[in-house]
């Protein structure tokens, strides 16, 4: 399964959309590094009469007219709250095709995931400030009312700035017990790298693990790639602009752009944070992957 972003923007139900990209990337973990990873159950038993019927398999039982339930490997209880960045800056380049809209169907297909293995999840939006929060559940009615805000996310007007340490500050003070946190944002915020580090390290002190998908434009945040032609540049958080020929600055621009993502994934695998860096355009195997991985070091 390889579907993008490109892939599937022509469709407009997000619960739709995420049940295709996880069963799609089940039915693709054979094929993949991800190979034994077990995203629902490890065997059959025969079914006990007074057991709840919750767990039937009855595909298996129209094929041999007997009643298996499904054996779950381990009840994990495992607890992720999935962190979604909706500054201004996340809303680039463009609707349809942003950073915003690559993290919302990203959390979407996870969300659907820890609901399939019967994980309990909890969605958290911030800008500046926490913008949307929800319980940490893991029923049918809570996800669908996680697809539903993540839906409601997409039409947002980006006026934000970031503040990034202070939104995980506080979510590190709510979490009280050992939990998963995943995070998607570009990491552009106006206050300093120490605070930022402080408030990922906050976040750990509890042994709680972190995954920080990096959200980028490739093609123009990394490689700066546009037109030899003069270009007004505007910051969508502060609104400041400059013109200027994207030629002349190319060179400058990419070393240090390279320089800054270098750092922040050095200081990641210091505090042993997952640093996942991953562009609009990447199939999101890679985001539903980097989970499984970090689900099974945490058994």
């Amino acid at each position: 399964m390889t579907t993008n972003i490109s892939e599937i923007n022509q469709y407009d139900n997000l619960g739709l959309i995420a049940k295709q990209l996880v069963d799609g990337f089940i039915t693709g973990l054979h094929k993949s590094p991800y190979h034994g990873f077990s995203v629902e159950f490890a065997e059959h038993k025969l079914y006990n009469y007074g057991e709840s019927t919750r767990h039937i398999d009855w595909k298996v039982y129209s094929r041999t007219d007997r009643l298996y339930t499904k054996q779950y490997e381990e009840e994990t209880n495992l607890r992720c709250r999935i962190l979604i960045d909706n500054s201004a800056s996340m809303h680039y380049p463009k609707p349809g095709k942003d950073k915003l809209k690559f993290s919302i169907f990203a959390a979407s297909a996870l969300s659907y995931l820890l609901a399939k293995q019967r994980d309990v999840v909890g969605l958290s939006v911030f800008s500046d400030r926490i913008e949307e929060e929800t319980d940490l559940r893991s029923t049918k009615s809570h996800l669908n009312s996680i697809l539903t805000k993540l839906s409601e996310l997409e039409n947002t007007t980006p006026e934000s700035q970031t503040n990034i340490s202070k939104v995980l500050h506080e979510i590190a003070d709510k979490i009280h017990k050992r939990s998963l946190v995943v995070i998607f944002s570009d990491m552009f915020q106006n206050s300093n790298e120490d605070e930022l580090l402080s408030a990922l390290q906050h976040l750990k002190h509890n042994k709680h693990e972190v995954i920080l998908f990096h959200v980028s434009d490739y093609a123009t945040e990394l490689n700066f790639e546009f037109e030899d032609r003069p270009y007004r540049f505007i910051d969508l958080e502060t609104k400041e602009s400059i013109k200027i020929n994207p030629h002349d600055i190319k060179d400058e621009y990419r070393s240090e752009t390279a320089k800054f993502y270098q750092e922040l994934k050095i200081k990641c695998g210091m505090m042993k944070v997952d640093f996942v860096p991953v562009n609009t355009n990447d199939s999101f195997d890679k985001v539903l992957g980097a989970y499984l991985i970090k689900r099974k070091k945490m058994r």
